[in-house]
């Protein structure tokens, strides 16, 4: 008999469950690369896409409004509608400034660069989707959707 101790035999833990908020987190950076490559493409990042949708549907949306349902501050919103107005995506119908909201209006050039830009996300979308059958497409976007709107909408 020996007075050696048995071998230990270290114990390593599987991968961790599979967690939505963890999965959904990565999954949205690696998405998020894809989509900013393509914009890059237009010579767009994500906010002037969002920029143009919102003052699409909403020309009146103060400079802080805007930066909000972008994620942006107003003060970089007022550099994203720049850029856009330099590159006559977007035009300034009256001036802002002082508590004033600068009325902003989204040109035909502005609606053709959205569309482009809007095809780009779509085709990142058939990528990364390509390989669920259409019915689990479908229903991955509703329920994506619908977790997307009771987080913004609280209900």
């Amino acid at each position: 008999m020996s007075d050696d101790p048995a071998p230990r035999t270290e114990i390593r833990p599987g991968p961790p469950a599979p967690n939505a908020a963890v999965l959904l987190i990565a999954l949205g950076r690696r998405v998020g690369e894809r989509v900013d490559a393509r914009l890059a493409e237009h010579d767009l990042a994500y906010r002037h896409l969002s920029a143009l949708g919102h003052l699409a549907h909403e020309p009146d949306l103060s400079y802080s409004e805007l930066g909000r349902r972008v994620g942006v501050t107003a003060q970089s919103m007022q550099a994203t509608l720049a850029q856009l107005e330099e590159r006559r995506a977007v035009e300034r119908l009256t001036p802002g400034g002082r508590g004033r909201v600068a009325r902003l209006r989204v040109t035909a050039e502005g609606d053709a660069l959205r569309h482009a830009a809007l095809a780009a996300v779509d085709e990142v979308e058939r990528e990364l989707l390509a390989e669920l059958p259409a019915p689990q497409r479908e229903q991955l976007t509703a329920l994506l959707f619908r977790l997307f709107t009771t987080e913004i909408t609280g209900r």
